[in-house]
């Protein structure tokens, strides 16, 4: 037998495996395919104060070894999904994490507020890095100034434990990462998707009106893991890597470069069942090695 476990210091988790935000829905729509209590955490796909069409088509594009998307964020709106939550509360006990998003600082805060006082609200997860919102990618997460004063402003207004999400699109990773800790984010979860472009060739077009878009899936967790790698090396605070997860070993191998958690993406709309798989892999994998507790390999990459 395997412990599982893992502290949060503001959360305790039975597992590190949390779905990301934009690949799992609102969470019900994937309890035909695995019990969710079964998960550590989940985070709800980012939400605005208002209903958001998101982008226009194509929305999705594959890759050699991963996924471009140009969603834009559609949703329902906070008030909308205040009732969801409620909902998915009576389903599971598993820990629901809002992903917070805002097309200006104002936004951010007005939709924290709203959640700020729902108990079944674990955790707010700050979104500053969705490279879909703003033309060529640009987003806060790419100012260590702009991010401590948001996170700053953010933690004076509710009492939820914050957890920023970083862009891998930065020339110093540890910089954004220390800025988010300072603002007094309890959290820090990267990365984000990577911008990307693809063309139609026989149009000379790009494919998405966006032109750019954001990189996901197996392609990335090479380059994922060396940020998660520096992130954890600048910062006290805990770490969710995020970036090409698609096995047990793959989660093994990020809590070895610091990761306390783990958020698993583009493989939940490749195999909605894959975060059973992931865990009973977890499990053999950890036997195999002869791993107790994952606080055995957390943050030991040997130099």
């Amino acid at each position: 037998m395997v412990d599982l476990s893992v502290d949060l210091g503001f959360m305790q988790l039975k597992n590190p495996l949390i779905p990301a935000s934009g690949t799992f829905g609102y969470g019900e729509e994937f309890s035909a395919f695995f019990d969710l209590d079964i998960l550590g955490a989940m985070v709800l796909k980012g939400i605005f104060s208002n209903p958001r069409e998101g982008n226009p088509p194509p929305r999705i594009h594959e890759t050699a070894a991963g996924l471009l998307n140009s969603i834009g964020l559609a949703g329902p709106g906070a008030p909308r999904l205040r009732e969801m939550v409620q909902s998915l509360a009576t389903v599971t006990s598993t820990p629901i994490i809002v992903n917070v998003c805002g097309e200006d600082d104002e936004e951010y805060l007005a939709v924290s507020r709203i959640f700020d006082d729902m108990p079944e609200v674990a955790a707010l997860e700050l979104n500053i890095s969705c490279p879909n919102v703003k033309l060529q990618g640009r987003c806060t997460a790419q100012d260590a100034r702009h991010t401590r004063q948001l996170v700053r402003r953010i933690r004076e207004k509710t009492r939820k434990p914050l957890i920023t999400k970083l862009s891998p699109n930065v020339a110093d990773i540890g910089e954004i990462a220390r800025a988010a800790q300072e603002g007094g984010s309890d959290a820090i979860s990267l990365v984000n998707t990577f911008l990307g472009l693809a063309v139609d060739l026989p149009s000379r077009k790009p494919v998405f009106r966006n032109v750019v878009a954001g990189l996901s899936g197996p392609a990335i967790k090479p380059l994922a893991l060396r940020l998660v790698y520096e992130a954890a090396g600048s910062v006290s605070i805990p770490v969710i890597g995020i970036g090409g997860i698609a096995t047990g070993r793959d989660v093994l191998e990020y809590l070895l470069v610091g990761a306390r958690a783990v958020q698993t993406g583009t493989v939940n709309l490749v195999d909605p069942g894959a975060s059973a798989r992931i865990l009973g892999e977890m499990r053999e994998e950890m036997e195999r090695l002869g791993i107790s507790r994952l606080d055995e390999i957390q943050g030991r990459m040997k130099p």
